[in-house]
């Protein structure tokens, strides 16, 4: 008899495109995998009904639900509405106790509201701020990662993020953090996977990693 398969649905972060995960590579006869992809956002959609329309591309049942920075807070808002196997975030926060001090600021002043988008949306100076100074063939990139940069998603993703109040922490959530992520730096966060050297873009990375691990992380438990 045939081993049923376990779907991994995988969400990016945020203006990310699902080519952010093409080194990911899982046992096909053990796994099948799915990407998502961002979508626009209705005008003053909430981040709960923005997951809710987001869930309409989610075919399987007992999937594993696997989402980087923004989009591991947007999986875990998903996975309040659908029965997952396994919910796992990789450079993310898991309550907005986590999130930076600098994001707190943004939110009580709502300077966020005053955030260049359009000044953002240039792909270049955007991923200056993902990616860092010194990534050989940058400009390749901005084009094939940080593909989803309109306007009126960044200001809403932008507003979604630093406005974000989840309190308590989803039980059995699986968190997997590097230890240099200057998005989101290590010590505002607690119980995860520690990965040394991994950066807010591990994904990418250290992909080789994920390979390695994910088929037993998402095994177990």
């Amino acid at each position: 008899m045939s081993q049923e398969l376990i779907h991994v649905y995988l969400m990016p972060g945020m203006a990310a495109s699902p080519q952010i995960f093409e080194y990911i590579k899982l046992p096909n006869e053990q796994f099948q995998i799915h990407y998502l992809e961002w979508m626009l956002p209705i005008e003053n959609e909430t981040l709960k009904a923005y997951a809710l329309r987001m869930n309409q591309h989610i075919h399987h049942d007992q999937i594993v639900l696997l989402g980087v920075s923004f989009g591991g807070i947007l999986v875990q808002e998903m996975s309040r509405h659908i029965k997952v196997k396994k919910l796992i975030i990789v450079s993310s926060v898991k309550s907005s106790s986590e999130l930076p001090k600098r994001f707190l600021l943004l939110k009580w002043t709502r300077a966020y509201k005053l955030l260049p988008t359009k000044w953002i949306s240039n792909i270049k100076l955007f991923s200056k701020y993902a990616f860092g100074e010194n990534v050989k063939r940058r400009l390749d990139l901005y084009k094939r990662y940080l593909s989803f940069n309109q306007p009126e998603y960044l200001k809403w993703a932008i507003e979604q993020l630093v406005c974000w109040n989840q309190q308590e922490v989803i039980p059995k959530i699986v968190h997997i953090h590097g230890d240099h992520d200057h998005v989101f730096p290590i010590k505002h966060i607690s119980d995860c996977m520690t990965i040394k050297g991994g950066t807010h873009v591990m994904i990418i990375n250290k992909f080789r990693w994920f390979n390695t691990h994910l088929p037993t992380i998402i095994l177990e438990g």
